[in-house]
């Protein structure tokens, strides 16, 4: 059983399922290494999981992640980081891995390793008086799993701002950057990104994940998208989708998941 991390399956109005992954390690949901690898452990579970069709990620209502258990990491020896560093930056990309599309849904700080698991969701919902951020710098430290995504996301010349200054980003400077796609009022984080997610329940999952794969696959996406693509004529939805398509125009497919 997990210490830090919960999984819930949420049955919804919907075919498939909802997944609720959420960080437990109250009061501030610091982040350490076992938090990581439970997390990514329950990624693996939804993702093998063909009854779930989205995923999200949540703290509470009070933080999401106020970042990086700095009291785990204070007496590391560069040998001892150097041993952990890749399973644990492969453990912060646990989102991007998932084929199912994936919402972090945010409440109060998002900071350090917060957003860099955030960052690996294909849509971040905030509430309006978030803060996040990159504070690592001022460690001594830089983010080992987040600025590559960062740039990706924002552009790099923003992303370099953050990244080099620590700095904390309010909620409107947050959404003008691109870096999360939904400002609410705080109480509603949880149902916007519930909402959001719940749209993928009765989705072709097959071609869902073919395109998530597309996108995570940076520039070999050319190369990628015509594998994926091939891959869907030997799939149920794919055929389900063309007939309906033909026969009743769009959005009248009942899709099965295979």
């Amino acid at each position: 059983m997990a210490e830090f991390v919960t999984l819930d399956l949420l049955e919804g109005a919907g075919a498939r399922r909802v997944a609720v992954l959420r960080i437990a390690r109250p009061p501030m949901n610091l982040l350490n290494v076992q938090l990581v690898r439970e997390l990514a452990a329950a990624a693996e579970t939804v993702a093998a999981d063909p009854t779930v069709a989205a995923v999200m990620l949540y703290g509470d209502e009070r933080v999401f992640s106020a970042g990086d258990d700095l009291t785990e990491l204070a007496d590391l020896s560069e040998d001892q980081a150097r041993a952990m560093a890749a399973d644990v930056q492969r453990d912060f990309g646990c989102l991007a891995r998932l084929p199912q599309p994936t919402v972090a849904a945010i409440s109060g700080y998002c900071l350090g390793g917060g957003l860099e698991l955030a960052l690996g969701a294909d849509r971040r919902i905030i509430g309006d008086n978030v803060k996040l951020g990159l504070p690592q710098i001022k460690t001594g430290l830089i983010p080992l799993a987040g600025i590559r995504r960062l740039a990706l996301l924002i552009g790099p010349g923003p992303a370099k701002d953050l990244v080099y200054s620590g700095r904390f980003v309010e909620a409107d400077e947050a959404r003008t950057l691109g870096l999360v796609d939904e400002v609410v009022p705080p109480d509603d984080v949880y149902t916007a990104a519930l909402t959001w997610a719940q749209r993928f329940t009765d989705g072709p999952a097959r071609a869902l994940a073919a395109a998530k794969a597309v996108f995570e696959a940076g520039p070999h996406g050319l190369d990628r998208a015509q594998t994926e693509w091939s891959a869907l004529f030997g799939t149920e939805d794919r055929r389900i989708g063309t007939e309906s398509y033909l026969a009743d125009g769009p959005g009248s497919a009942a899709f099965v998941g295979r």
